[in-house]
This record gives structure tokens, sequence and C-alpha cells, in this order.
């Protein structure tokens, strides 16, 4: 094998990995950006009709929180792999691991602790309950649970009892009642029977009795970061090992040198392509020197 392929084989997995991780972080950066700006329009329409304080029952929040953390963790890797900044890159790679771990132990915690965080859910469904009829956000996500689920309420169906409209001591027409989405259908017809299981129960066991759905939903989740966490850890190695072999520049001629001067031929649009040898000039050493005197003498 020659020089000229040995230089070259190392230059394309360079160039691989480092379009391959612009490419991945572009490609988040724009989702998040979209998600982003779905959640500022969700929230700019949800304070016309603000009721609720609890961001577990304002999905405009929650869209807001990841789409600016998607947004901004993949504008840190993009940024980092087109310049090709070990400190940016470093960034990116240990803010995608919390991110990535932070998932898995909120995925172990509702396996291991079931119990309590279906507790945590149940006060959180009740509390929206209680406003059911006053944030629309929440009511259209309840309707489509207990529709596609068949379910009622969060933990059953009495749940709707603290609603002002349903309880019991309401004197209303929807007294001792729950909405329409609770009730049986048969051929497109509603009927004086409702679905009595709640909500939390139906969703958990239709995750246990679709494995495969779950299990690729988990996937569609976390590999991605998996995806993106070792693409960032290969580019920074690579970056590593070029900054040990082709630091060669003397720092103390820096202070004399006109950067506006330095040829940049090749460097791209975005001044981030390394060149065999660097753009800045590199002093010729004593060695050197004595090898050339020896070498004339």
């Amino acid at each position: 094998m020659t020089k000229e392929s040995e230089g070259k084989e190392p230059l394309l997995y360079y160039y691989c990995i480092k379009f391959a991780l612009s490419a991945y972080s572009t490609l988040f950066s724009i989702i998040g950006l979209v998600i982003l700006c779905i959640g500022i329009y969700a929230e700019v329409e949800r304070q016309k009709h603000r009721t609720l304080e609890g961001i577990f029952l304002a999905p405009a929040v929650v869209l807001l929180l990841l789409g600016i953390t998607m947004f901004a963790v993949s504008f840190i890797g993009m940024v980092g792999s087109l310049r090709d900044n070990r400190t940016l890159l470093k960034m990116f790679f240990w803010v995608l691991l919390v991110i990535f771990i932070t998932e898995v132990l909120l995925i172990f915690t509702e396996i291991i602790f079931e119990n309590k965080m279906n507790a945590v859910f149940h006060s959180n469904i009740q509390e929206g309950i209680r406003h059911y009829y006053d944030d629309l956000d929440f009511k259209n996500i309840l309707d489509f649970v207990q529709e596609k689920f068949s379910c009622c309420g969060g933990d059953e169906y009495k749940d709707w009892n603290v609603n002002q409209y349903h309880s019991c001591n309401s004197s209303g027409p929807l007294a001792c009642g729950v909405p329409y989405t609770c009730c049986i259908k048969k051929r497109l017809q509603l009927v004086d029977i409702i679905h009595v299981r709640g909500c939390i129960h139906a969703v958990g066991l239709w995750f246990k009795d679709n494995f495969e759905v779950t299990f690729g939903i988990v996937c569609t989740l976390l590999l991605p970061q998996v995806l993106g966490l070792v693409m960032a850890r290969l580019y920074w190695r690579k970056l590593d090992d070029i900054y040990c072999r082709w630091d060669t520049v003397d720092f103390k001629a820096l202070e004399v040198i006109n950067f506006k001067a330095v040829d940049l031929t090749g460097a791209g649009w975005c001044l981030c392509f390394p060149r065999e040898g660097g753009y800045i000039p590199v002093n010729v050493t004593d060695d050197d020197d004595d090898d050339e005197e020896a070498f004339i003498g």
C-alpha cells in the first residue's frame, strides 16, 4: 500500500464521520425547530383560554421544552462537527448522554415503581378532569384516549365525580354522568352503557399486550440518540488523532503572523476543512537548520 493511499483512507473516514454527524445534527435541529414553532403557536392559543398551571396538563409547554432541548443540543453538535470544535463536540456528547441516561432511568422507574407512577398520573388526570370543560387541550387528549382504549377516567369511571358538572352533588343534566367518550358504541350509536375501567390501566395493559409496538416505540426514541453518541465519540477521537499528528505549529510565532495573509485555499465555505501541513506557516527548527548545514557542508 502506497503512502498516498494510506493518507487518503484516514481522510475518507474523517469526511464520512464528519458529514454524517453534520447531517444527523442538522436533521434533528430542523425537527426541533419545527416542534418549537408548533409549541409557540399552541402556547399562544393556550394563553387565550388559560386555566391550568400544571406542565403535565399543558401539551404546549411540553412541546416548547422538547423543541428547545432538541434544537439547542442538535445545533451544538452541528456547529461542533462543521467547525471541528472539540469543546462543542464534547458538550454535545455529554449533554446527549445525560438525556439518554435520564430517559432510560425513567423507563426503569416506570417498570419498577409502576404503582407509585400510576398514582402520580392519577392525581394529574384528576386535576385535568376537574377542569375538563375549561381546558380544550386536555379535553381533546382525554377524549381521544377514552375512545381509543375503551376506558373512562383515570383510575375508574368514578373519577368524573370530581368535575363540578358530573358530580352527583350537582343539579345539572350531567350530574352523576360521564362524557360521551366513555360510552360504549354499537353500530355507530351510543348506548346507555359505559366503560368502567380507568384509562391508566387500559393504556398500561395495551402496552403490555402489544410488546412489539412498545419495543418499537422505545427503540425509536433511544436508537437515534445512541447513533448520535457513537458518531460524536468517533469524530471526537478522530479529531484528537488529527491534532496529535498535525500539531506542529510554533505558537510563539503566532504573535507575529498576519492572519489576513494566511492562504485558506481548500478550507471550504465553512473554513473547517483540514489541510496536511496546516494553514499557518511552521518555523524551521534548529535541528532542521543543523541538518541543512551539514548537508551543504
